[in-house]
């Protein structure tokens, strides 16, 4: 019995010591300074640059937590958020669930093609109708009885073109789109669907590669009657850092980086763009952002509320009005 329980002790000194000294075993990018000391009496981290999202933080001790049983509850997630290399045990558990167990998915993140997508099934008619009568407020508010004349266009999501191809559960994208233009009558529905491909997607996030799309833009300026441009008036131009998408950290797989490309044309550079938050005047590349947790911030500065784009080059006086998603 004292055998066998050497032999335990023994085992539970290792692990410790594996989970203690791994941070040495880190790339010297990845850690800072502070973080070559013993893993455990490290200072703990605020955000997970992986899956963007902070990190639980030790809760407050006092009676009325400890009573309440609240503070083993906030204390558990602690724990999780704050174990030692969680990072790299995060990708040995999708590598074995996705490899060893056969799983089609990893925190519904799955591969497909070498694109990484979202599993998005099934269709969130719920949301769909809370997103149609917004729109209708806002037409009701601020368009109806104007001259505005309104369109309407569905990005789909990568998935639509991965999903059902490839085996796995698919949306019921076209009622998602039927649904979406039978809400809005009052708006000419501009269908876009048949032009992409998940070519036009990067590999590892959510979001369409601009290089691809100038098909999308063009069909989009002629429903709205404006005039087209050539794709020899725009030149992709990398951007210095490597892109890693959404995905990459939500999937907890290796996936390798990827170049993510601005468009240069004289045209966007003479815009200016407007942030009615901030008050600040910028252009429609935010080269400050090239150090910004999401690379895709690069692009109009990121998720900001309210924006005015102006082109003092413009042959006309007409105005749009985008209400825009992420893409």
């Amino acid at each position: 019995m004292k055998k066998v329980r050497i032999i335990g002790l023994t085992a539970l000194v290792a692990v410790w010591a594996a989970l203690t000294l791994g941070a040495w075993l880190k790339p010297a990018d990845d850690i800072s300074e502070s973080e070559t000391l013993f893993a455990w009496f490290g200072p703990k981290q605020e955000i997970s640059e992986a899956e963007r999202r902070p990190l639980a933080q030790m809760p407050e001790i006092t009676g009325e937590t400890l009573l309440s049983g609240k503070f083993m509850s906030e204390f558990e997630d602690y724990s999780l958020d704050q174990f030692p290399l969680r990072d790299t045990f995060r990708q040995l558990k999708a590598l074995f669930h996705y490899n060893a167990l056969q799983q089609g998915d990893n925190n519904s993140i799955y591969i497909a093609d070498g694109y990484a997508a979202e599993m998005e099934y099934p269709l969130n008619e719920t949301s769909v109708s809370n997103a149609v009568n917004k729109l209708n407020h806002i037409y009701e508010k601020y368009l109806q009885n104007t001259d505005s004349k309104i369109y309407l266009s569905v990005v789909p999501d990568k998935g639509y073109y991965l999903a059902q191809a490839n085996g796995y559960p698919a949306m019921d994208y076209e009622k998602l789109f039927s649904m979406m233009q039978g809400g809005t009558p009052w708006a000419e529905f501009v269908d876009i669907s048949g032009l992409l491909t998940a070519k036009d997607y990067y590999f590892t996030d959510t979001h369409w590669r601009q290089e691809r799309i100038s098909s999308v833009a063009q069909k989009l300026c002629e429903a709205m009657g404006a005039a087209a441009f050539a794709d020899s008036e725009l030149t992709p131009a990398p951007v210095e850092r490597p892109f890693y998408g959404v995905y990459y950290g939500q999937a907890a797989l290796p996936m390798e980086p990827e170049t993510m490309y601005i468009l240069e044309s004289q045209l966007l550079a003479d815009c200016t763009v407007y942030d009615h938050e901030t008050g600040n005047h910028g252009s429609v590349y935010d080269l400050s952002k090239l150090d910004s947790r999401d690379l895709y911030d690069v692009y109009l500065s990121g998720p900001q509320s309210l924006l005015g784009i102006e082109n003092p080059n413009a042959a006309t006086d007409r105005e749009l009005i985008l209400f825009r998603d992420s893409f």
